[in-house]
């Protein structure tokens, strides 16, 4: 588990240090504080651009009249029964957009922070998941998906590369196209690409389709606890023929084909309308029965919440002694619950015997867990441990 961790010139913090506890950490201040500041530092300790959505450049300390962000560091020290792992991950130079990571003092790709980490956050922005855009839906269950397969990061991550490029072939062949609408572009080089978005598409949707049977699986064993339960799904043909067994290459075809056909609507939108990226994640609040789209924050951030300690129990038991322990953060994470489920929510976590840093306001909102919790006050870019 996290036993330190070190900030430099990260977001509001000059430099801090905070020594940590096994179990839960209770990060309680005013807004404003740092308090968020401190879990998307935790959440960097994982490929993509942590819990925020932030670029490298946009995390650099800035004082008054600096117009671009330091250089800035996130260091943390992980010990186990019988070893220690030092991780770090940061800019070196102001306004460097590619962050760099390190393991052990090497540099080490990205993926590489999954062997030792597997942070799963919700935060505020999530309290209406279901039914905000689709877009942000699909970013938080491919997060899900590759806490347990990390090769799925790479998987979306080639996928996205190769629609930029395709998209920026239709975009800039436009203008070349004929009276019959069909695009300019080179054809043989949209071919190649096409194959390439196939293969990667094909391979998404089959870890999508997978992670989602087995997370339906582990929130289905979760009858007996005091928040509801979803009936999961995903849109999407790639998903769908998934689903519905089929291998990769025939999946990987179909794309190629859906592909080829909206190659002159994609030019002309200027985006592009098909394909895995379009696919969403779908919820059903079984007890009532209605989208959890139509629920309240209230009720969607207890599906989340839900959602999220399913997946954790399922890394947890998949992972025993193979892969690294899950961190939870959880941002303001008693607001919108009731008394009865933000305790559930509390003995879970200690049941789950697992590592997580929550945020809130004010310390009483967390006070079942005085003397089983580490409480850590956040002000003015210092850490006070009660």
């Amino acid at each position: 588990m996290i036993t330190a961790l070190t900030l430099t010139d990260f977001r509001s913090y000059a430099s801090a240090t905070l020594s940590v506890a096994a179990g839960t950490v209770v990060l309680h201040g005013p807004n404003g504080a740092g308090k968020t500041n401190l879990l998307e530092a935790l959440s960097l300790f994982t490929p993509g651009k942590g819990l925020r959505g932030a670029t490298a450049p946009e995390m650099g300390r800035r004082e008054p009249g600096e117009a671009a962000g330091r250089a800035w560091a996130v260091a943390a020290i992980l010990t186990g029964d019988e070893d220690e792992v030092r991780l770090g991950t940061g800019v070196q130079s102001a306004g460097a957009v590619r962050r760099i990571v390190r393991i052990d003092g090497e540099t080490a790709p990205p993926g590489r922070l999954l062997d030792h980490l597997r942070p799963v956050w919700a935060t505020p922005e999530q309290d209406r998941l279901f039914s905000d855009a689709r877009a942000g839906r699909l970013r938080f269950f491919d997060r899900l998906v590759f806490a347990a397969d990390p090769d799925h990061a790479a998987t979306v991550s080639a996928y996205e590369k190769a629609l930029r490029e395709r998209l920026r072939l239709l975009t800039d062949g436009a203008e070349g196209s004929n009276s019959s609408g069909r695009s300019g572009a080179d054809p043989l080089w949209l071919d190649a690409l096409e194959v390439r978005l196939g293969e990667a598409g094909a391979a998404a949707a089959v870890a999508r389709a997978r992670a989602l049977a087995t997370l339906q699986t582990a929130i289905d064993a979760r009858a007996d606890r005091p928040f509801p339960q979803a009936d999961l799904g995903l849109t999407g043909e790639a998903e769908m023929m998934a689903a519905d067994g089929a291998d990769p290459e025939t999946i990987a075809a179909a794309l190629r084909e859906g592909l080829a056909r909206s190659r002159a609507r994609d030019a002309a939108a200027g985006r592009s309308l098909y394909g895995p990226h379009r696919s969403d994640l779908t919820a059903l609040h079984r007890e009532k029965n209605r989208p959890a789209a139509e629920g309240s924050s209230g009720e969607q951030k207890a599906l989340v919440l839900n959602l999220i300690l399913a997946q954790i129990a399922r890394l947890a038991e998949s992972g025993a002694g193979r892969h690294a322990p899950p961190l939870l953060l959880l941002d303001e994470a008693p607001a919108h619950l009731d008394t009865a489920r933000r305790a559930a929510l509390f003995d879970e976590i200690e049941a789950l015997e697992l590592q997580a840093f929550m945020t809130g306001t004010e310390a009483d909102l967390f006070s079942p867990l005085r003397g089983r919790a580490q409480f850590v006050r956040v002000e003015g870019g210092r850490f006070e441990v009660e």
